[in-house]
């Protein structure tokens, strides 16, 4: 069976099987129904771990055993194979998702947050400064922070990458106004795409000439990204410093006038 190894390699991680399981697999689909001997010959694995191999492969979902004598194995079709890992995660998934939305309900996470507290009371609020990195982790925290919002939220950005996120704004904004939180937006870009954004937000946005992204949470923590959305990872930083923050968003607010 020629294969190349760098087709062996990426099946073997597409699919997370072991490298004589991806030779086996290949071989009894090139193969269609095979005996252990021939799909020995054909995968060059060794005979002794072939049985082994097929019989993992058939737990696994991936082969069947033919009925009949001599015993043979039939390779099961690879779009089958990907529906049903593809269910698998969407099932794990989900059950994870349940047993961490039940957490924050026991004595344990109550401790953390006990924990958390304590240490966090330790520290002066001007010494709290983070960098994070990756969209997922900086979005996450971007969440919270507006989320715990008491007063006002401070937003630059750029249009185009505003508009990409809208529908995500325009629920936290929801949720904010609604709380009698402020915001002030001011977005650098396509001056027609901001009044586009004005209208489906209903709220007033001031263009600036700021190429910057930058949020501000009660004038007393600021998270600001250091990377373009170009870039392929995401890096920010969050500062927690009342006194820097209060200076810088008395700049920006220069701006927005």
């Amino acid at each position: 069976m020629l294969v190349k190894q760098e087709m062996i390699n990426k099946i073997r991680d597409y699919f997370e099987l072991n490298l004589y399981e991806t030779k086996v697999w290949l071989a009894l689909l090139a193969k269609g129904v095979a005996s252990a001997g021939e799909i020995a010959n054909l995968s060059r694995v060794p005979r002794s771990r072939t049985y082994d191999v097929l019989e993992s492969l058939e737990k696994k979902g991936f082969a069947l055993v033919k009925l009949g004598k001599p015993v043979k194995y039939i390779g099961v079709k690879p779009k089958m194979i990907l529906e049903k890992l593809k269910n698998n995660v969407r099932s794990n998934a989900q059950e994870r998702i349940e047993t961490l939305s039940k957490i924050n309900s026991t004595d344990e996470y109550a401790q953390l947050e006990t924990l958390y507290k304590s240490g966090i009371g330790l520290v002066k609020r001007e010494d709290i400064s983070a960098s994070l990195k990756g969209k997922s982790n900086i979005s996450n925290y971007l969440s919270d922070l507006i989320r715990e919002a008491k007063q006002e939220v401070m937003i630059c950005a750029n249009a185009e990458e505003f508009l990409a996120k809208l529908k995500l704004f325009e629920q936290t904004f929801s949720i904010l106004l609604k709380n009698g939180i402020k915001i002030k937006l001011g977005l650098s870009g396509s001056e027609d795409l901001i009044k586009k954004m004005e209208t489906r937000l209903k709220m007033k946005i001031k263009k600036v000439d700021i190429d910057a992204k930058f949020f501000i949470i009660d004038r007393s923590e600021v998270l600001f990204y250091l990377s373009k959305s170009s870039e392929k990872e995401d890096v920010a930083i969050w500062l927690n410093s009342p006194f820097f923050v209060e200076a810088f968003s008395s700049l920006f607010e220069k701006v927005m006038e």
